[in-house]
């Protein structure tokens, strides 16, 4: 068994892992009472996930020599990553289960598409193709995947926020401010509130969840902006180094462009128009699909300067 295969199967045992940890929080959120044990298997098997991920994409950058972020494969696993140890940390400052319930599924699909889907040829490290080979592949291939992670997460919320307000306005003027402190304003009392029959109490506690939901989105787009941002900056000087253009209007690049504008208008609307709750929730959901056509959509249409390593 060389080297490829041994990554190839821990990939596959990652897989595993977040199928037993996407039941073990589906579970624990039926619950009506929080059962501490379960918890607490939901998130070690998340951590246990996250550190083979960390250690085949480690091992792949001393096996292969370069940042393992030169095709398809490695890019689907470092973002699965990504997604991972942002979320542990979300999950560290709220005390949330419902964040993992929505977020887990999402790896678990990003990590069955790259084991399952890939043919072995692209799952294996191979050289780098002359436009790879500069110092700038580090600094804008992880910038832009960051980006991907902290806005997927953000536009995740934006489209929970709409399923449990179920698209409707709601109004968090009311709920005082001061009494939800960031790190604890996603406390399972109030989520499980939610599965109880419609009270007063419970819908002080959706009203607080909704709050809480379209802070937290309004706070990871936030970050994941300025990413995006310095990731399509590092790609045009790189391009000009590569290529003799820094924009070339490129499927990728044109995309690029489309999903940073869409989280341009999200950022603008709440900072300048004072928008929150619906309307930057139905913007930041409309950011989610966008990434997607961004990052594989484009790439699958075998066109343009950033097909090379991907499906053609």
């Amino acid at each position: 068994m060389d080297w490829n295969d041994i990554q190839n199967f821990l990939s596959n045992i990652v897989f595993g892992v977040l199928l037993f940890a996407m039941i073990i929080y589906w579970v624990n959120l039926s619950m009506f009472s929080d059962s501490g044990l379960v918890t607490k298997i939901g998130r070690v098997s998340t951590i246990i996930a996250n550190g083979l991920l960390f250690f085949i994409l480690c091992s792949r950058w001393i096996v292969a020599g370069y940042f393992p972020l030169s095709n398809l494969y490695e890019s689907l696993l470092f973002l699965t990553w990504l997604l991972l140890t942002i979320y542990l940390y979300i999950e560290t400052k709220t005390k949330s289960k419902l964040i993992g319930s929505v977020l887990i599924p999402v790896t678990l699909l990003i990590n069955g598409f790259a084991n399952l889907t890939l043919s072995p040829e692209m799952q294996k490290s191979s050289p780098l193709v002359p436009a790879l080979q500069s110092n700038w592949l580090m600094m804008h291939v992880s910038m832009m995947l960051l980006s991907y992670g902290t806005l997927i997460i953000g536009s995740l919320l934006c489209i929970l926020f709409l399923v449990i307000s179920r698209s409707k306005e709601v109004d968090l003027k009311i709920i005082d401010e001061s009494s939800l402190p960031l790190y604890n304003i996603m406390l399972d009392y109030y989520e499980a509130k939610l599965l109880t029959p419609s009270t007063e109490i419970s819908e002080l506690g959706k009203l607080k969840l909704l709050q809480s939901l379209d802070n937290w989105s309004y706070r990871i787009i936030g970050l994941g902006f300025p990413f995006l941002t310095i990731g399509i900056i590092s790609g045009g000087v790189w391009a000009n180094e590569a290529w003799g253009s820094y924009w070339s209007w490129d499927p990728k690049e044109t995309w690029a462009l489309i999903t940073w504008l869409v989280f341009a208008v999200y950022l603008h609307a709440r900072i300048t128009k004072g928008w929150e709750g619906k309307k930057t929730a139905i913007l930041g959901s409309l950011g989610f699909f966008v990434i997607w056509i961004c990052y594989l959509g484009v790439n699958f249409l075998g066109k343009g300067l950033h097909s090379y390593g991907w499906v053609s």
